[in-house]
């Protein structure tokens, strides 16, 4: 009797091999102090272009939660699809949410006459806007596949055939993904490099800023003036 219950649970699976609970509550719990960490942070500061982020923490936070729920259900297609599809998904707007804030870095950064394509291999204005829109295509390309995959059921026809589709746009959602990060991180590191000869400007920006919250005139880096007395303005080099 054991055996045969044994066996038709498994048959009903809608996985392909044993789902760990214990791993699932793990990441559930990791992600979910990254999302209430990222939230408090950002209504904190009032960082509202990073709220992709914490967006996509969610995602993957209530993935795992249910992930951990589907583990001990596994034949029902409702938990599965659902969390297949948040955690699948979430990296993209994570990928996403780097895009936008490495373009508002180089725009704080970088002065406006040496935002050249040399700088970055690709035009500083649209740099957010080449690889969201990559991004996009990724996220379509493996929301499709995923609906295909999680859509077999035993009266599909030529479900074999469908998986395969399935999980071929899925993988080629995933390969564009890659690349795109991957073309990134390459010019994200050289920007860690190239952006040094422009930390001077930047610094006296900041001053000059911090100053004219105060009232204060600009003499030089770290020195303003307001009427005949000067007075020291602190930079921070962190």
């Amino acid at each position: 009797m054991s055996t045969a219950t044994t066996t038709t649970t498994h048959q009903k699976s809608k996985y392909n091999y044993e789902p760990s609970f214990e791993a699932a509550v793990i990441f559930a719990m990791l992600y979910t102090v990254v999302f209430v960490t990222s939230a408090f942070q950002c209504l904190r500061y009032r960082a509202w272009v990073w709220i992709i982020m914490v967006v996509a923490a969610g995602m993957e936070s209530a993935g795992y939660i249910i992930r951990s729920i589907s583990t001990k259900h596994v034949d029902s297609k409702n938990l599965y699809v659902l969390q297949f599809c948040l955690i699948v998904l979430a990296p993209v707007l994570m990928a996403a949410a780097c895009y936008v804030i490495f373009g508002r870095i180089v725009y704080h950064v970088v002065p406006s006459v040496s935002r050249t394509t040399k700088l970055l291999w690709i035009p500083p204005r649209y740099i957010t806007p080449i690889f969201v829109v990559c991004d996009i295509i990724a996220l379509l390309l493996q929301l499709y596949g995923a609906v295909k995959i999680t859509s077999v059921t035993v009266n599909t026809v030529n479900p074999d055939s469908v998986l395969s589709k399935g999980k071929k746009v899925a993988e080629i959602g995933v390969a564009v993904q890659l690349v795109c990060f991957g073309l990134f991180a390459v010019i994200a590191v050289r920007f860690n490099f190239t952006s040094r000869r422009f930390k001077e400007d930047f610094l006296r920006r900041i001053a000059t800023a911090a100053a004219q919250e105060r009232g204060v005139e600009m003499t030089a880096i770290g020195e303003g003036r307001k009427g005949d007395k000067y007075y020291p303005i602190r930079i921070s080099n962190d």
